[in-house]
């Protein structure tokens, strides 16, 4: 008699344990899943910053066209990767990252060549944008390393010893973190003269 019970609380801490450990896995994926969702939150609120600032900077009859229209090329460029966070594979993220570089790069040249304008650089619209940029820049940081801190727990859940088995059963795949581009280790390069 006492054997049974022995068997049946065997058996009811085993499935305890798999439900548990099936509850945790799907627990760090949804986190991955929402830290995913405040990286492209903060994506978001940079491109539409994009736009109010460019519209700004249109206002400059005589600002540069090209600096602008590499803008908005970037822009369109970086609205264009629709990825969720079921899809994140290495090479999307590569992807992602790229296209924000881009952008980046091409939002950066613009403040650069705005310092050429006094008129511009003093309107208080134009102060007020760059000031939010600024708070941006950070938000798209501090998500990127929410979503990082939430792949690492999530690849770690699935990865040790028996849940990796289950993962492998219920389909559980590694999430790919977001790494730094090339030449990140280096500081770039400012110049504010004016073009020839």
């Amino acid at each position: 008699m006492n054997r049974k019970y022995i068997i049946w609380g065997v058996i009811a801490l085993v499935l305890l344990f798999l439900i548990s450990s099936y509850n945790g896995m799907v627990g760090s994926r949804q986190a991955t899943n929402e830290a995913w969702a405040e990286v492209q939150s903060a994506y978001q609120r940079r491109l539409d910053l994009i736009d109010n600032l460019v519209n700004v900077v249109k206002g400059s009859a005589d600002f540069e066209k090209s600096t602008l229209q590499a803008v908005v090329e970037a822009r369109a460029k970086a609205t264009s990767i629709n990825v969720n966070a079921d899809d994140l594979t290495p090479d999307k993220i590569k992807q992602i990252q790229s296209e924000q570089a881009q952008l980046g790069g091409a939002f950066g040249r613009l403040l650069a060549v705005a310092e050429n304008y006094p008129q511009l650089r003093t309107t208080e619209a134009f102060m007020k944008l760059q000031d939010q940029e600024e708070g941006t820049e950070n938000r798209i940081k501090i998500a990127r390393d929410n979503f990082s801190h939430a792949v690492m727990s999530y690849n770690s859940s699935i990865q040790i010893f028996p849940r990796n088995i289950m993962a492998g059963l219920f389909g559980f795949k590694q999430r790919a973190y977001f790494e730094s581009e090339a030449g990140a280790d280096k500081a770039p390069k400012i110049d504010f003269s004016k073009p020839k």
